[in-house]
C-alpha cells in the first residue's frame, strides 16, 4: 500500500553562518520553508540551523529516536555540500578551510551522507526521502591557493538499499541557483521554491514530484543561460504519495490534461432511453494507409452502425468470423477505418442490443492530432526497453530509429552519455501528420559516440508537458 498510515518524521537542516568557508544567503530559508511544507504533509518537523559538527552529530541522534520501525523519514540539507572519490559530504558551519591534499581534514570534519541513509535503515524506517540543495560551487576554492581535491557538486547515488529516494538539486558537475537575477527576490533557492511547491500538488507520487521539479527547475535556469538539471534516484518499492493518492488508478501527473480522442457522451438531440453510463468509447490507431477505429461497448450487441457529422446515412460495420458468448450469435466488427486525411469531427456511433432496439447515437469526438500523439504515446509506453540500441560499425553508434518513428508524441528527447543525467537533445525532424512514422532520409537517427562509452541514458519530454522516467541503455 502507499504510505499514507505511519508516523511521518523530518528533520529539515540549513547552514549559513560558515565560519572559514564562503556564506550562504538562503539555506537557512530553505530549510524553513521545507519545514513548512513538511508540517502541512503531516510530518512532525525538527528543524535545524547552522549546525556546527557536534550539534549536527547531536541532531541527527535525536532524529534517530524520533523514528520508529515502519515510518516515513524525510531529511532535507540546504548547505555546503563537498564530494570526495565518490562519496558526498554535507558541511558544518565548522568545517575548516582546507587546501590541496586535506582531503581527509575535510572528511573528518563533515557529515557522510551515505552514513545518514544507513542510520535510516537500521532504525528500520520502511520509507527514507533525503534532499539535498547542497550543490553549489566548490567552498575551498580560493585565490592564491590549489583547492582540495574534490567537487562542489555532489555525486549520484546509485547504489541505495530498497525504501530509499533521494533528489538532488543539481546533476554531477552542475551548480545549483541561489537566485535567478540579481532582481529576484525568492527568499528561496530556485530548486527549492520548486520543490516546496511541487510536494504540495495532490495526487502526485514522489517519482512525479521529482520529475516535474527537475523540468521546471531546467526551464527556469535555461532562461539565464544556465545548466541546472535536478536529479532523483529512486529505490522504491510501491508509489509513495505525500499528498493525497491519484484519484484512480490510471490517474495520471496532475497537469493540465491532454485533449482526449475520445469523450464520453455528450448532450444530443436524441437522449437514449437509458442513462448513457454504457455508451461506447473509441480508440484510435494511425498506419501507413489511415485510422482503424475501435469501438468498445459494454453491452452485448447485434449490429454496429456509424456515420461521420450528424448527417448522411448510417453505415453497417459489418460481423467477424468470431461468436459472441453472450449472444451466440456472430459478432459485429467493432471497427472501422478513416482515411489517412480524415478530418476533425465528430463519430456518431449506434448499435442494437439484445432485445433488438437501436441504443444511441453516441458522439464521438475525434480530433486527428490529438488522436496521433496518444497513439504514438501509448506505442512509447509499452516499447520503451526499444528507444536506443547500441551498433558497431564505423565506430560505435547508438541509434535513437524507434523514437523518430513515433516523434509527433516527443516534444523533446534527451540523452546522458555514460551518465545519469540527459543533458544532451536529440535532434528530431519535425512531425508529419501526413505520414507521421516515415523518417525523412535526410534524418540521421543515430549518435556516434566514443568508443570506451558503457551506457547511455534517455528522458522523454511528451507534447503534453509531462517528463518520463530515466532510462538507461547499457552495452
Amino acid at each position: 500500500m502507499p504510505a499514507q498510515a505511519e508516523k511521518r518524521v523530518a528533520l529539515v537542516v540549513g547552514n549559513n553562518d560558515y565560519k572559514y568557508v564562503p556564506k550562504l544567503q538562503k539555506a537557512v530559508n530553505d530549510a524553513r520553508t521545507m519545514g513548512d511544507t513538511l508540517k502541512q504533509l503531516g510530518f512532525s518537523v525538527m528543524i535545524a540551523e547552522n549546525q556546527n559538527r557536534q550539534q549536527f552529530s547531536e541532531t541527527l541522534l535525536a532524529f534517530d529516536k524520533a523514528i520508529e520501525p515502519g515510518d516515513t523519514a524525510f531529511f532535507f540539507y540546504a548547505g555546503h555540500g563537498f564530494e570526495i572519490a565518490g562519496q558526498n559530504f554535507l558541511l558544518p558551519t565548522d568545517v575548516p578551510a582546507a587546501t590541496e591534499g586535506q582531503e581527509e581534514l575535510v572528511r573528518d570534519a563533515s557529515v557522510l551522507a551515505d552514513r545518514i541513509v544507513e542510520r535510516l535503515q537500521n532504525k528500520k524506517a520502511r520509507t527514507s526521502i533525503l534532499v539535498f540543495d547542497a550543490c553549489r560551487n566548490n567552498p575551498f576554492e580560493r585565490p592564491g591557493t590549489r583547492a582540495v581535491a574534490g567537487g562542489g557538486g555532489l555525486a549520484p547515488m546509485t547504489q541505495l538499499p530498497e525504501g530509499v529516494f533521494s533528489v538532488f538539486s543539481a546533476g554531477p558537475r552542475q551548480t545549483a541557483l541561489d537566485r535567478l537575477s540579481n532582481d529576484d527576490a525568492n527568499p528561496n533557492s530556485v530548486f527549492t521554491r520548486t520543490f516546496a511547491k511541487e510536494l504540495l500538488q495532490p495526487g502526485r507520487n514522489l517519482v512525479q514530484v521529482a520529475q516535474h521539479t527537475r523540468r521546471l527547475v531546467s526551464e527556469a535556469a535555461e532562461t539565464i543561460r544556465h545548466k541546472q538539471i535536478p536529479v532523483y534516484f529512486d529505490q522504491m518499492v510501491d508509489d509513495v504519495f505525500l499528498n493525497g493518492m491519484a484519484k484512480g488508478p490510471d490517474a495520471g501527473p496532475a497537469e493540465a490534461p491532454q485533449k482526449l480522442a475520445a469523450l464520453p457522451p455528450v448532450s444530443v438531440p436524441r437522449i437514449p432511453k437509458e442513462d448513457s453510463v454504457n455508451a461506447p468509447i473509441a480508440s484510435f490507431s494511425r498506419h501507413n494507409g489511415g485510422w482503424t477505429v475501435v469501438f468498445s461497448i459494454a453491452d452485448p450487441a447485434l449490429g454496429i452502425s456509424w456515420r461521420m457529422g450528424d448527417g448522411g446515412n448510417f453505415r453497417e460495420t459489418g460481423f467477424i468470423d468470431t461468436l459472441d458468448p453472450r449472444t451466440r450469435k456472430r459478432m459485429p466488427n467493432p471497427s472501422i477505418e478513416l482515411p489517412a486525411d480524415a478530418q476533425a469531427g465528430t463519430i456518431q456511433v449506434r448499435y442494437v442490443d439484445t432485445a433488438g432496439e437501436m441504443q444511441g447515437p453516441f458522439p464521438i469526438r475525434f480530433d486527428p492530432e490529438a488522436a496521433l500523439i496518444r497513439d504514438q504515446r501509448k506505442i512509447l509506453d509499452m516499447t520503451a526497453t526499444s528507444w536506443l540500441s547500441f551498433r558497431e560499425f564505423n565506430g560505435l553508434l547508438i541509434y535513437y530509429t524507434h523514437l523518430m518513428s513515433y516523434r509527433c508524441a516527443i516534444r523533446e528527447a534527451r540523452v546522458g552519455i555514460d551518465s545519469a543525467v540527459p543533458d544532451k537533445v536529440l535532434k528530431m525532424p519535425p512531425c508529419d501528420p501526413r505520414d507521421p512514422s516515415v523518417i525523412p532520409h535526410e534524418a540521421q537517427p543515430y549518435l556516434k559516440l566514443a568508443p570506451q562509452t558503457k551506457s547511455v541514458s534517455v528522458e522523454l519530454t511528451y507534447r503534453d508537458g509531462s517528463v518520463s522516467e530515466i532510462k538507461t541503455f547499457r552495452r
